[in-house]
C-alpha cells in the first residue's frame, strides 16, 4: 500500500533538518524492525491515535494513510483495534465537503449527549490549516455525519489539533495549537469558550507555549496536541512538547486551579515532563485516554526507533493516579 510523504506542506525548514530529510529518515525507519518491546503496540503504521468507549464499545478515530478520509473502527478490546475494520465517515454524503489537501488528526467527542467529530483540515498554503467539526445524523460512530462548519475564532490563526474541554458544571471550552501571528515559529496552547459543541463563543487566550529546554526540541517550538483529563473535579491538559520528528517528543501537563479557564493564572505548568522517551522507545506524544472495566489507558504513539522522523507506531498502556489526584503515567512500553 502506498504511504505517502509526510507532512510534505511544510514550506518552512524545520530544525535541525530540513521535512526532505525527515522524510528520508522516515521511509528508512519504515523498512527497518523497530526498537523498543513490541507488547504493548496496537498498530504498527500510526499516529494521533483517539480512542473512546461509547454504548460499550471502543470506538477509534483516524485518517486514511493518504490523509483524505475520517475513519472510525468499533472493537471491543484494545487488543482488537488493529484488525478492526475502519469505515469512511467523511467526506461523506450530507452536507458540502471545502476544498482540503489533508485531514489531520480528527477527534470523535460525545458532548451532550451527541456525537462529534473534531479536526484540522490543511488546504494547499503553509497558514491556512483549520479546525472543522462534524455532527453525527444518528448515535452510530460509524454513521452518517454533517459539516457544521469551521470554527471561527476571532483571532482567526493556524489551528490544529482542536479539542473540547467541559468543565464539571457543564460549560464548554475549546482548546487547540495554534501560531501567534502569521508565521512558523512556535506553536501555543489556545483556549477559548464555547456557546455550543460548533460555536466558539469568545476570543482565543494562550495558556501555554514552548519555555523549558524539554519543549525546545527541534524548531519551531512547539506545544501541540492538548487533551482535558479528568478525575474526581480536577481537571488537566496534557500536551505534547518538542518537534515531533525529534526523538524528545514528549507530553507534558497543564493543571486547573480553579477560576476562569480564560485566565492564565488558572492553569499551572509542570516543571518537568510527565511521559517521556526511554533507551528504547521514542518520541511518545499526543494522547489520549479510556477507562476500560475501570482500568485507565493511556493510547498514544511514539517512534519506530530513534531517529524515525515521522515514522510511528500507536501504543497503548495503563497509568494510575499520584496521592494529589495527578496522572501518574510512569514510562512508555
Amino acid at each position: 500500500m502506498h504511504t505517502p510523504d509526510d507532512h510534505i506542506y511544510q514550506e518552512a525548514q524545520l530544525s535541525p533538518m530540513t521535512v526532505d530529510e525527515i522524510n528520508k529518515l522516515t521511509e528508512r525507519a519504515r523498512a527497518l524492525p523497530p526498537s523498543g518491546d513490541q507488547t504493548r503496540v496496537l498498530v504498527t503504521d500510526g499516529e494521533d491515535p483517539w480512542v473512546i468507549t461509547y454504548q460499550d464499545h471502543l470506538y477509534y478515530c483516524t485518517v486514511d494513510r493518504t490523509k483524505q478520509k475520517i475513519m472510525v473502527a468499533k472493537f471491543s478490546e484494545l487488543g482488537e483495534m488493529a484488525d478492526a475494520e475502519l469505515v469512511q465517515v467523511w467526506p461523506g454524503k450530507q452536507g458540502v465537503t471545502p476544498t482540503f489537501v489533508e485531514i489531520w488528526s480528527p477527534e470523535l467527542q460525545v458532548i451532550d449527549g451527541q456525537l462529534f467529530i473534531y479536526f484540522a483540515l490543511y488546504n494547499a498554503k503553509l497558514g491556512e490549516e483549520r479546525l472543522y467539526v462534524l455532527q453525527a445524523l444518528s448515535n452510530d460512530p460509524q454513521g452518517e455525519y454533517e459539516l457544521q462548519g469551521k470554527l471561527e475564532v476571532p483571532t482567526d490563526r493556524w489551528a490544529i489539533d482542536g479539542s473540547v474541554l467541559l468543565l464539571n458544571n457543564g460549560e464548554k471550552y475549546f482548546i487547540w495549537s495554534g501560531w501567534e501571528g502569521f508565521t512558523n515559529t512556535s506553536q501555543n496552547i489556545y483556549i477559548a469558550k464555547m456557546r455550543d459543541p460548533w460555536t466558539i463563543a469568545s476570543d482565543r487566550v494562550c495558556i501555554s507555549r514552548p519555555e523549558y529546554d524539554w519543549e525546545k526540541h527541534g524548531y519551531p517550538h512547539v506545544n501541540e496536541g492538548p487533551q482535558a483529563l479528568a478525575r474526581n473535579g480536577r481537571i488537566f491538559i496534557i500536551y505534547s512538547a518538542s518537534g515531533s520528528w525529534t526523538d524528545d517528543y514528549c507530553l507534558g501537563q497543564l493543571t486547573y486551579l480553579g477560576g476562569d479557564p480564560l485566565d492564565p493564572a488558572a492553569w499551572r505548568k509542570e516543571p518537568q515532563p510527565v511521559f517521556s522517551k526511554t533507551d528504547t522507545i521514542f518520541g511518545p506524544g499526543h494522547a489520549s485516554f479510556v477507562q476500560i472495566e475501570g482500568q485507565d489507558y493511556i493510547v498514544y504513539h511514539a517512534a519506530r526507533s530513534s531517529q524515525a522522523g515521522w515514522a510511528r507506531q500507536i501504543r497503548a498502556k495503563p497509568f494510575t493516579w499520584n496521592a494529589d489526584g495527578s496522572p501518574y503515567f510512569g514510562k512508555p512500553e
